[in-house]
């Protein structure tokens, strides 16, 4: 049975009982609910803990402590922002170990996973001293104008005030800090809410946020259903921003309720890989399995359909079917070798399999793979795979590797660009001219040469266009979406001073 134990530095964040009853961080306490629900490990399918489920007041009181918190962290300088992002990291180094087990119950996430996630925010935080070069503003003299030749400006960033972030099961601890270190650096508040389905280790780093000493209120973090719990906060007027990672048709729905609020929304892909007939497919082969494996391919930057010209693509298959086997399908609560674990939920490995199995019966050849149990879907392979299948155009956030054959390169830049996403791609290749032309002919946010997509500390700026999204993240980049661009313009004529504009030399 997945278990949920913590350490003594974490005995405030949940009640003891037969089952661990997680509380919510409001106002810099943490708070029990009246309302629960249950949450079910995906690697055994039996309950672990009890999640809090905040009420309409529970929300209101958060909104309105994070409003009200909003002076205390933009009054606070800089580089003590920075220092205390610092103490931050070191209390995730002194509990990565916990964290990362914690995240492994009740996620389903190999060990490796789990750990990397860990080691990946606080790498994240460690590079936070470059977010701060992206708030510093610029000075611009007005003599380049006629009209503004006495005049100077400055252009500065500031706080866009309360920030909610909305974070997925994937990455809940990486992507949670990821949206609150560049809010908190840039002297917002913020509300967070992680996912339902494995809120847990990252409540145990919000524990880590309030004991390194960041004021009350300037981090909430709170539990609950999705629709409604997102719903309420997304349409208030106290939330001036909000930062969404998930799916499209939530992301979607978000944006119709929110108003005029600034939103940064990562959603949904269709990741896909074009094997061109000089790839090195070896290497083609292997990176795609990576690709479309890791995770259990519960990534939206994941490899989801293999484009591969048909000259090549039966050397291709059997190279895929080679490196197949360099990965272990099983339970990683049982043990740390296996580097594919379950999905996070017996519903989403039956989506899958239908996936799967709409793909067969239009035609699909299916190599390997193709059963499931609870929430386990085999590692698959499914070759020729028409373009009429379900799994050729929607997320399939499952291990299955998805192979279509296409005539040529132009062929595949069509096939590839005749989709509602556009996140990430990758194209493999050793002809740079071909490499060029078909990167630049990818309508993607995100397009990777020879090795497949991997956003890691997110130290490249990350994000989609068409229907995987707006906005980026990445060191830097992210600081931008949560921050205004304020312009303070100096009349410097009263005083006698600026340049002269004498309009001598005008045609």
């Amino acid at each position: 049975m997945a278990s949920i134990k913590l350490s003594e530095y974490f005995s405030e964040i949940y009640e003891r009982g037969k089952f661990p009853r997680f509380k919510v961080l409001i106002n810099g306490e943490w708070t029990e609910t009246s309302n629960k629900f249950d949450l079910v490990s995906p690697t055994d399918g039996k309950k672990t803990a009890e999640i809090s489920s905040v009420s309409e007041k529970d929300m209101r009181k958060t909104i309105d402590s994070a409003y009200a918190s909003k002076i205390k962290i933009r009054s606070m300088a800089a580089i003590d922002r920075i220092e205390l992002m610092h103490v931050v990291m070191r209390g995730l180094e002194e509990h990565r170990e916990e964290i990362a087990r914690a995240l492994m119950a009740e996620s389903g996430k190999p060990y490796k996973s789990a750990s990397g996630e860990i080691n990946a925010a606080i790498e994240r935080i460690r590079l936070s001293m470059a977010d701060s070069r992206k708030i510093m503003g610029e000075y611009l003299p007005g003599d380049w104008s006629s009209d503004t030749s006495k005049k100077i400006a400055l252009v500065i960033r500031e706080p866009v005030g309360v920030v909610l972030g909305i974070s997925p099961f994937n990455y809940s601890v990486y992507t949670s800090i990821a949206k609150i270190l560049p809010a908190i650096l840039s002297g917002n508040s913020m509300i967070l809410k992680p996912p339902s389905s494995n809120p847990i280790a990252f409540l145990m780093c919000a524990e880590i946020f309030r004991k390194s000493g960041l004021p009350d209120g300037v981090l909430q973090v709170i539990t609950g259903p999705g629709e409604k719990t997102g719903d309420y906060l997304s349409s208030d007027d106290k939330i001036n921003m909000i930062s969404f990672t998930g799916s499209t048709e939530v992301g979607k729905h978000i944006m119709t309720i929110s108003g005029l609020k600034k939103t940064h929304m990562e959603l949904g892909g269709k990741g896909t890989a074009v094997i061109l007939e000089d790839a090195d497919i070896d290497l083609a082969a292997k990176e795609c399995v990576k690709g479309s494996l890791e995770l259990a391919g519960q990534r939206c930057d994941a490899i989801s359909r293999i484009l591969v010209v048909d000259s090549v693509a039966e050397r291709f298959l059997d190279a895929v079917k080679k490196h197949l086997s360099d990965y272990k399908f099983g339970n990683p609560l049982e043990d740390d070798g296996v580097t594919i674990g379950p999905v996070i939920s017996k519903k989403a490995a039956e989506r899958i399999n239908k996936m799967v199995e709409d793909a067969v019966g239009r035609g699909a050849k299916l190599v390997s793979g193709g059963g499931h149990k609870d929430a386990y879907h085999e590692p698959t392979i499914l070759m020729d795979v028409p373009l009429t299948a379900e799994i050729a155009n929607e997320e399939t956030f499952g291990p299955v590797i998805t192979i279509i054959r296409v005539k040529d390169k132009e062929d595949a830049i069509r096939t590839a660009n005749d989709s509602k996403y556009g996140l990430d791609s990758a194209v493999f290749t050793e002809n740079f001219y071909s490499a060029w032309e078909t990167m630049k002919a990818l309508q993607v946010g995100n397009v990777t040469l020879n090795s497949a997509p991997s956003h890691g500390t997110s130290y490249f700026p990350f994000g989609g266009v068409k229907d995987s999204g707006s906005g980026k993240e990445g060191i830097g980049y992210s600081i931008e979406e949560m921050t205004n661009l304020k312009t303070i313009v100096l009349d410097l004529a009263p005083g006698h001073l600026g340049k002269e504009y004498t309009g001598k030399f005008k045609d």
